[in-house]
């Protein structure tokens, strides 16, 4: 039986401005990826990506797909035999969409790989190339979800969150996560105090999801890798204290826009630091930001060090890199450089690592002296343990029934209570809190990993709904046999049409081949046999027939607009006439009759942009005009009339 260790790369690339400007910078961007992996040859790849598409979705889509296609048949990457990919791509889903890309290659050496289906609970062989795009809400093998509303509410809408996967690679479980935080929206704001007001909802983020994964008591728990744009910024008080240290402050106002700067200057008056909205300049703003004295700022994840780790960081800031090729290691003069982009585990994950030979080349930059875009890359060069088994915590928080009687469940220790939410156990080698189930004694070729789904007492796990809708008879149709395996299951559940799954919830109904085949998704098919499942969002969409053009909203300008309208609520009172959804004036007196069909063919996801809406208050106002004069058109006549019948004048 080998026991060696695996090896793994890891890379975080925020990829937005990189496909923006894909003429200059996307093939740089990939030959430095590729040469890491030419140099570490690690037998397994995690390459998280963000802003997948950039800010201009509809432009940049078609780039994606060159990018995707371009990594898949590059010669480094020709012995890894197995890959998967999720990129969220539908930007007209304003609930779902995230913008975040997982990608995955397996080398050819490395036996037997599954990855779990988050939909049967259970461990799906890894074979072949398998590519989903588009809307991948309906694939099983990843969990994917948008942070709350609330967690950003100085910000109408956000595409920010997570995508998670589960792997066991030679008998070792662990979990992948994506992740997308909120930004600083305003560096006066972030200079406040801190933790900002942006940094408290970056935390709330964090917390929600690791409390998620912590408490998940249908997949379980497993050691997680968290891996992305975390947007952590330096303490930007303390470093604007320490470089504004014996200079005076001035406040300046641009009348024409309204913004504020402070300038702080020296004795002879030249200004040493401007600070505005989005501007962030120091006179020696390329060098003294790669000095060692900032890492003392780097202070975000203090309240969460008991529960997320990470490797010495020996690197400069990732963020902002000017986006110009001529200057690959000058910063841009809008934020304080800080470091975002990060690879954090939990203390059972760095349990799991081999690193005796652990140096700061193994957790770094990608194309340190080239222009990647606005954010370097990072990646972790790590071994894993083998044949793990899946490692978890048994406290009353996180409770996985197994099928091994000597389960223990004890209460697990807690972080600051300043928190108010459960987040991570502690993992102490001496302490009855973690279940560690090893598998190092059973041969490789009869290896069957723990699964954490498995109950002492053959409970259930609750039903899970799937979001698949069919269009043409709005009902939520059964999706549990396109992802089973097995033929048995196929035949059971055409027998059982009409019936209700007792695992979805949802009808059990047998599709027409061709509608069937347009509503699930169309495959393609690239070179070397690759499978693209990209999923057809018109046959998703209730409200497919309605045709208007979504703008894309960004936090990072004001002048993008959500996809999300703004919530509809309609009462007897509100208006005196109005527009149905196909521009018909409808009078007040219709209009509580109105409002359910409003209500049920509008759908969240369908969007407003100011244009629409400036046309439909332009189309009322002008109905309103034409109904006021025809009202007195007829007025007048009724008037006449009554002249020439009797001569008396009718007010």
């Amino acid at each position: 039986m080998d026991n060696s260790p695996v090896s793994y790369m890891l890379v975080t690339a925020n990829v937005g401005s990189v496909f923006e400007d894909p003429s200059r910078l996307l093939k740089t961007w990939i030959s430095e990826f590729l040469i890491k992996v030419s140099f570490f040859k690690p037998q397994f790849i995690g390459l998280h990506l963000q802003e997948v598409g950039g800010k201009t979705y509809e432009k940049s889509m078609e780039y994606v797909q060159e990018f995707i296609k371009i990594l898949c048949e590059s010669t480094e990457l020709q012995s890894y035999d197995r890959i998967r990919v999720y990129l969220d791509e539908d930007y007209t889903s304003a609930e779902n969409f995230t913008a975040l890309g997982n990608l995955y290659f397996i080398e050819k050496t490395l036996p037997s790989v599954k990855i779990w289906n988050f939909l049967t609970h259970e461990w799906d062989t890894v074979e072949g190339k398998s590519i989903h795009t588009g809307n991948i809400e309906a694939v099983a093998t990843k969990e994917k979800a948008k942070f709350p509303q609330r967690f950003f509410p100085e910000c109408k809408w956000s595409r920010k969150g997570f995508l998670r996967t589960r792997w066991e690679v030679k008998g070792t479980v662990i979990d992948l996560v994506n992740i997308h935080l909120f930004h600083d929206a305003s560096n006066l704001a972030a200079c406040e105090e801190f933790p900002s007001v942006y940094c408290k909802s970056r935390r709330r983020a964090l917390v929600h999801t690791l409390e998620r994964f912590h408490t998940d008591t249908v997949n379980g728990t497993a050691p997680y890798f968290v891996f992305g744009d975390f947007n952590f910024r330096c303490d930007t008080e303390g470093v604007v204290k320490k470089l504004t240290k014996d200079l005076s402050i001035h406040r300046t106002l641009n009348i024409k826009n309204d913004h504020t700067k402070l300038q702080y200057r020296d004795d002879v008056g030249s200004n040493i630091l401007t600070i505005g909205k989005k501007e962030f300049l120091h006179t020696e703003h390329q060098t003294k930001f790669k000095e060692s004295w900032l890492q003392q700022f780097d202070r975000e994840l203090e309240p969460l060090k008991e529960i997320l780790v990470e490797y010495p960081i020996t690197f400069p800031p990732t963020y902002p890199y000017e986006e110009e090729p001529t200057m690959p290691q000058n910063y841009m003069s809008t934020r304080c450089p800080a470091w975002c982009d990060r690879i954090l585990m939990d203390p059972i994950a760095k349990d799991l690592i081999v690193d005796e030979n652990f140096s700061s080349k193994d957790y770094n930059v990608v194309g340190e002296d080239m222009c990647m875009g606005d954010h370097k890359p990072v990646y972790l060069n790590i071994r894993l343990k083998v044949y793990q088994g899946i490692i978890v915590c048994s406290c009353k928080h996180a409770k996985n029934h197994f099928s091994d009687a000597s389960c223990i469940e004890t209460t697990c220790l807690h972080s600051s209570a300043d928190l108010n939410v459960l987040l991570e156990c502690l993992k102490s080698k001496d302490s009855q809190n973690l279940n560690t189930f090893n598998l190092s004694h059973i041969d490789v070729v009869s290896v069957t990993p723990v699964s954490p789904l498995v109950s002492c007492n053959s409970k259930k796990p609750p039903p899970i709904s799937i979001n698949v809708t069919d269009t043409e008879n709005d009902e939520s149709v059964c999706m549990c046999a396109v992802f089973a395996s097995s033929d048995n299951i196929l035949a059971e559940s055409n027998a059982m049409i009409g019936a209700i799954c007792s695992k979805c919830r949802n009808i059990i109904k047998q599709q027409p081949t061709e509608h069937r085949k347009t509503l699930i998704s169309k495959r393609l098919t690239l070179a070397n046999d690759i499978i693209v499942n990209r999923v057809d969002t018109h046959f998703l969409s209730l409200n497919s027939y309605v045709s208007s053009k979504c703008e894309p909203y960004t936090p990072e300008s004001i002048e993008s607009h959500s996809p999300q309208p703004e919530c509809l609520d309609y009462s007897e009172n509100d208006y005196d006439d109005s527009v149905d959804i196909i521009g018909n004036v409808v009078e007040a007196d219709d209009l509580p009759k109105m409002v359910p069909t409003m209500q049920q063919t509008i759908a969240p996801s369908q969007g407003v942009s100011p244009r629409q809406l400036k046309s439909r208050l332009e189309s009322l106002t002008l109905n309103r005009t034409e109904k006021a004069f025809d009202r007195q058109t007829d007025r007048d006549l009724k008037v006449k009339k009554c002249f020439e019948r009797c001569c008396c004048h009718i007010l």
